[in-house]
């Protein structure tokens, strides 16, 4: 006899909804490069110039041309910000997602239990926009991006 568990019903109701639009997928690297070799055999191209974002701490790349979009990043000198994920392996480690309010995004998921992992700051990579983290309770990584 197999013993079910029972699971917990939510509904969209239960957590609200954001206006949220899938952009990419964060990947932490050692090296853009040698990162990006084996993408381009499997379709994707360079978005854009790389940019770099002293207040991240990294340099980082935009691929596309397959899905989903791939944001490709390395830690600056001196910057240690992707040294947990490199060192677990767990390279693929943030979702991106644009919100039409910023604060509005970020005040829901405070009271879902999401704890804010970067204020908002200005973003390099969305120039003239404003970016936010958010670790969310089942402990995976988002990233907000602002009008």
């Amino acid at each position: 006899m197999v013993d079910l568990i029972k699971r917990t019903e939510t509904s969209e109701a239960d957590f609200g909804s954001l206006d949220l639009r899938f952009h990419h997928v964060g990947v932490a690297c050692r090296d853009l490069d040698v990162e990006m070799g084996p993408l381009l055999i499997m379709g994707y191209h360079v978005e854009e110039n790389d940019f770099i974002d002293p207040i991240q701490g990294v340099r980082g790349r935009f691929l596309s041309g397959q899905s989903p979009r791939l944001e490709l990043l390395v830690a600056l000198p001196g910057s240690r910000v992707l040294d947990p994920w490199l060192k677990s392996s767990a390279r693929f480690y943030h979702l991106g997602y644009e919100t039409p309010s910023l604060q509005q995004a970020i005040s829901t998921l405070l009271a879902r239990d999401a704890i804010l992992a970067v204020e908002p700051v200005q973003s390099v990579a969305f120039p003239g926009r404003r970016i936010a983290f958010l670790m969310l309770p089942t402990m995976l990584l988002i990233e907000l991006i602002g009008p």
